[in-house]
């Protein structure tokens, strides 16, 4: 691991201050077409399997106007297709490394037995297959995949290793929410990037002198692609259009809104609908998070989807080195002169809620601190840090330093209890497995184990920011069938004394 010190002398802090202003556009510019990643066609199987196949690959991609870019892909040289598969369906998936250097295909948010989950547990080597299977159970959501590889999350993500999974369940699919992919359905995966003048990528990461660029969180890029294009451009053809927002980013927080200051209809985060749309005109995104929104357009608009400057909450100078201060265009919405009427959003989406905590749940408390710890370790993949009960709720109390942090657990969803003791806002309500966690701040909250029991694969939990991962944040947990927490837990302690694992 490389030692890095965050602010540096005087002079090289300035300079690092200085370059992170990024300057405001009114989306004059965004006129290339958005790219929609395919949906991936799964092959049925005679016992009614759906199996994908993805290749991970390393390509040349024009990112920029008129530049190739060495990139990497799955089934294509940047990115990957959108998987899309319907509650109670079987799935596999055969994941073929095509790529000089090992690596993981983890599925983000994706209810599933830990020894399916593609942590960093689950390598794939170069010229191998690894031939992942389980049953969908879970609501209707937007999930994403990634690798998860120790130690190198960072660098395989920020060339281009990550894709969409649309979960869909029959009582989604009766909402009369716009549903047509690429229509008026439309995922939009949020990264940015730094690329040198030969258009090739820089980092990560980024060192001038002893200051990181980017600082708290990492690399911060100055330039802002959506779906791998630069400057987009979406002709919407109907009144409304749902947009399925990833932020793809290594460490970057978004703040949404619309130039023009219009309202839209928030209707889902992380791990599935909320129960009722939520009205904003601002709406945070931390790394790995993802939300649903809908908004409303008119014949001939143009807008433009921006995000606006948003208080990280660290320290001087940290907000503006972490790219807190940056007003950036996403994307523009152009539309003709006549539209295809939409549905309303409908009053009532999502018809159930996860369970609060029982009178006497477990409680546990994590700290987060600096780039690198959770409660004073670092990750050990030998390790276990927590034995949980499968299918039972609990409560974690999640504090941090000064630092931003975006907390995932693998394997299932949570739920936000309190903020500081407040009442959760409405991006941080309903089913998530990924939330932003302010420095200095304290958030509860229930954590609803995985229901698949397992004493030999464990799950992963971690901060999203992937700097801060790559550094070690980042623990494991194992969840047990009921009545084994306490003896497996002993039996761990013992193990790790026995070895010597701190």
């Amino acid at each position: 691991m490389v030692a890095v010190t965050v602010l540096g002398s005087g002079a090289a802090l300035f300079m690092a201050y200085s370059d992170a202003e990024i300057a405001k556009t009114d989306g004059a510019d965004y006129t290339r077409p958005l790219a929609i990643p395919p949906l991936l066609m799964p092959t049925a199987e005679a016992d009614g399997t759906k199996r994908f196949r993805l290749e991970m690959r390393t390509g040349r991609t024009e990112l920029l106007p008129g530049e190739k870019t060495d990139t990497w892909g799955i089934n294509g040289s940047h990115l990957g297709p959108t998987l899309r598969a319907k509650r109670g369906d079987k799935v596999a998936v055969d994941v073929t490394n095509a790529l000089p250097e090992t690596t993981t295909l983890h599925w983000h948010g994706m209810h599933l037995p830990p020894e399916m989950d593609g942590g960093p547990h689950q390598t794939v080597q170069p010229g191998k297959t690894w031939s992942p299977s389980w049953e969908i159970d879970q609501p209707a959501s937007t999930l994403w995949y990634h690798p998860h590889l120790d130690g190198r999350t960072e660098k395989h993500v920020y060339r281009g290793l990550a894709g969409m999974w649309l979960l869909d369940d029959e009582e989604s699919e009766r909402l009369t929410l716009p549903q047509r992919y690429g229509v008026d359905d439309i995922p939009l995966i949020l990264q940015d990037k730094r690329m040198n003048d030969d258009g090739e990528l820089q980092g990560p990461p980024i060192l001038t002198g002893k200051v990181l660029a980017g600082g708290p969180v990492g690399l911060v890029g100055d330039k802002i692609f959506v779906n791998g294009t630069y400057q987009p451009m979406f002709a919407a053809t109907t009144t409304k259009v749902r947009m399925r927002v990833l932020n793809g980013s290594n460490g970057r927080t978004y703040h949404l809104g619309f130039a023009d200051g219009r309202r839209f209809d928030l209707i889902g985060v992380d791990n599935g609908l909320l129960e009722k749309p939520a009205p904003r005109t601002r709406l945070p995104v931390s790394p790995g998070e993802r939300v649903e929104i809908v908004v409303d357009v008119k014949p001939e608009d143009s807008v433009v989807l921006r995000s606006f400057p948003f208080d990280l909450g660290t320290p001087f100078p940290g907000n503006r080195i972490a790219g807190g201060d940056d007003t950036l265009d996403l994307l523009r919405i152009a539309a003709g002169d006549r539209l295809e009427p939409s549905p309303a959003v409908p009053a009532r989406l999502a018809g159930s809620s996860l369970p609060d905590p029982p009178a006497g749940a477990r409680t546990r408390t994590m700290h987060l601190a600096g780039q690198s710890y959770i409660n004073n370790k670092t990750m050990n993949m030998s390790r276990v840090d927590e034995v949980l009960t499968a299918g039972t709720t609990e409560i974690w109390n999640v504090t941090t330093d000064e630092m931003p942090h975006s907390l995932h657990l693998h394997g299932t969803a949570i739920t936000v209890m309190d903020v500081d003791g407040r009442p959760p806002q409405p991006w941080d309500s309903g089913p998530k497995d990924t939330v932003f966690l302010r420095p200095g701040g304290r958030t509860r909250i229930a954590v609803h184990a995985p229901k698949h029991a397992s004493e030999r694969f464990p799950y992963m939990f971690h901060c999203h920011v992937l700097f801060h991962e790559d550094r070690g944040m980042m623990g494991q947990f194992l969840a047990v069938r009921p009545g084994r927490e306490e003896q497996v837990s002993r039996d761990l302690k013992d193990a790790h004394a026995h070895h010597g694992s701190d």
